[in-house]
């Protein structure tokens, strides 16, 4: 047996970055009223009729769509986050 080897191996669950976290925005008590901002990712299938759904049955809301086919949703700016008050983000592929 040779004692001169070194065998070496990575670790199969890897580095952990640590990730600073967020909590979650406390739940409206009411849509009305409010602006929510409607992002879709994807080929729009299924999101097609969802908004006309949405749009229809929450008339007091005001929204804001965003779509793209790309898989990374097109980003709020600055001012479109001072004044949104919820978000649906949908990927569809």
């Amino acid at each position: 047996m040779a004692k001169d080897r070194v065998y070496k191996f990575l670790n199969p669950v890897g580095i952990r970055e640590s990730k600073d976290t967020f909590p979650l925005a406390p739940r409206l008590k009411t849509l009305n009223g409010k602006t929510v901002h409607f992002s879709i990712c994807g080929e729009p299938d299924i999101t097609i009729h969802l908004e006309k759904r949405l749009k229809g049955d929450y008339t007091d809301v005001n929204w804001t769509v965003k779509k793209t086919y790309d898989t990374n949703p097109i980003q709020l700016s600055d001012e479109e986050m001072k004044t949104t008050d919820a978000v649906i983000e949908g990927v569809a592929w």
